[in-house]
């Protein structure tokens, strides 16, 4: 293990109108079993108690910085905490989500004895029903896993291991093919500090973590993945993530998953996780648009998804027929598995 056996980790926690939830996830932060931390909590123009609940922690623990600061939105927010990071290792946490008592701990470990870039771990939805008791879950602290495994080229692997049921078959063959997904969240991880040398959030985006994905990861050599759940993803239907529809919503995430596909197609991977955001993101476009009220559009609005279309069409124009197909297959397994993930997701209470 190197010399500094005990860095500095830097947790950054975009803050917005999250009262509720809130000290549910700070003191799941401040009671990890590593302690050397600092807990960057970024309040971004909160209405609600989130700012008094802020400045009560970072008055009791020395350890929290609190950054008031106008709306500006969570790549905004996750910039601020970047900017203010002193840590040799960068962590992030959404507002509402929990962390495991190890989740520090496990993952430093990890990336120490790996040499990896970043490390990763799995993770679990719950419902606000479930906060008490994954609370308590949480701060027992998991076992230390079975095992970890280092894999290269990651957004290689970003983009084509994104198929729940193709995972489970890998799984089953024996080719511990789940080690080798992540999706877009920043949660989750603890990165070098030097990953973020010069690179930040697009600021103004719902969609700010697609489009941060082909950048970010293809600066990454290694990956450690750790086969154990250290991290406790809240599904509350006020978020971003299931409530915001607007047409604006819909154009965004067109653009962020076109980004997305041509940067990885300059860096000669066949981009199909893209390939379905794209494609799914303009059909909601459009469906989302036709169930719009006329009070709700804007003249520019279809022209937009015009637009999109044509973007897509002209993407999807530089792959290959066996990239196409490829591309297609998948985007079609992953949307009969969406339709699933949907149900259960939206039953959580």
């Amino acid at each position: 293990m190197p010399n500094n056996a005990t860095p500095l980790i830097s947790v950054i926690v975009p803050v917005y109108n999250a009262e509720d939830y809130l000290r549910y996830c700070v003191d799941s932060i401040l009671q990890q079993s590593y302690t050397n931390l600092e807990v960057i909590l970024v309040d971004d123009g909160a209405k609600d108690s989130s700012p008094a609940i802020c400045d009560e922690y970072a008055a009791q623990d020395s350890r929290v910085t609190v950054i008031h600061q106008e709306n500006g939105g969570i790549a905004k927010a996750q910039n601020t905490g970047l900017d203010a990071a002193h840590g040799e290792y960068i962590a992030f946490s959404d507002n509402d989500d929990i962390l495991d008592r190890r989740n520090i701990e496990y993952l430093l470990h990890a990336l120490q004895n790996t040499g990896a870039d970043m490390s990763k771990a799995r993770w679990r939805q719950f419902g606000v029903s479930q906060l008490g008791e994954v609370s308590k879950e949480a701060e027992t602290g998991a076992h230390a896993p079975g095992k970890i495994t280092v894999f290269e080229h990651p957004l290689a692997a970003y983009q084509t291991v994104f198929c729940k049921s193709l995972r489970l078959l890998g799984s089953k063959l024996g080719r511990n093919t789940e080690a080798r997904y992540f999706n877009e969240a920043n949660w989750c991880r603890l990165y070098k500090r030097e990953l973020w040398d010069g690179l930040r959030f697009p600021e103004g985006h719902y969609a700010q973590d697609i489009r941060m994905a082909g950048p970010l990861y293809a600066r990454m050599g290694k990956v450690a993945d750790i086969d154990c759940v250290l991290y406790y993803w809240l599904q509350e239907p006020d978020s971003v993530t299931h409530s915001k529809r607007t047409a604006a919503f819909w154009h965004d995430n067109v653009l962020s998953a076109a980004e997305n596909f041509q940067f990885t197609l300059e860096q000669g991977i066949t981009p199909c996780r893209n390939y379905f955001g794209l494609t799914a993101s303009v059909r909601d476009e459009g469906k989302g648009l036709k169930a719009l009220g006329s009070e709700e559009l804007h003249d520019s609005d279809w022209q937009n998804h015009l637009d999109d279309v044509a973007t897509m069409r002209a993407l999807i124009s530089k792959l290959s027929i066996g990239e196409r197909l490829k591309c297609a297959v998948l985007a079609t397994i992953r949307s009969c598995e969406n339709v699933v993930y949907d149900n259960r997701i939206h039953s959580m209470k």
